[in-house]
């Protein structure tokens, strides 16, 4: 609920400040602002999008988890649909995603104020409490089918699907 009146908040303060401004700029200026950042935004995340994917396939490629590379992905699409909205306030926050910079300041700030954006973090659960518990599973998860030996082989049963079944 708190987020939805945020949301709200958000819109109204945004509509309040477009008409002000667009009452001293006059319209035609106000709705060429309008468009013209919506075409920028467009061509931000073209550009952005495009690269953001090709560092994407390169780390899955190398066998890691692309996750910087998903909250990238995820900040251009959330500023973009801001610049597609009307308001001077909703571009402003759109331009700060599309920017890598100021998108490190946003991930800074949502970090500060307590969101987790790790791939395996947990609300309420610390750092070293996530350690514990990956060295417990580790220790637990020696001996069983599908683990990983110390010599890097991993114990397992093996079905081929592309022979025929046979018949007895």
């Amino acid at each position: 609920m708190p987020i939805l009146i945020f949301i709200s908040l958000f819109t109204l303060l945004d509509f309040i400040l477009l008409f002000s401004i667009g009452s001293q700029i006059g319209l035609l200026t106000t709705l060429l602002l309008v468009l013209a950042t919506g075409v920028i935004g467009l061509h931000l995340i073209r550009k952005e999008g495009v690269s953001t994917f090709a560092r994407a396939r390169q780390r899955m490629k190398e066998g890691e988890i692309p996750s910087q590379e998903l909250l990238t992905g995820a900040a251009l699409i959330f500023g973009g649909a801001l610049l597609m909205a009307p308001g001077f306030l909703s571009d402003l926050l759109g331009i700060a995603c599309l920017l890598p910079s100021a998108r490190q300041l946003l991930y800074k700030a949502l970090i500060w104020l307590g969101l987790k954006t790790g791939a395996n973090a947990q609300p309420g659960m610390h750092e070293n409490t996530r350690y514990q518990q990956g060295t417990r599973y580790q220790q637990s998860n020696k001996a069983k089918p599908g683990s990983h030996t110390d010599d890097g082989a991993i114990e397992g049963d093996f079905i081929s699907r592309d022979e025929t079944p046979r018949r007895h």
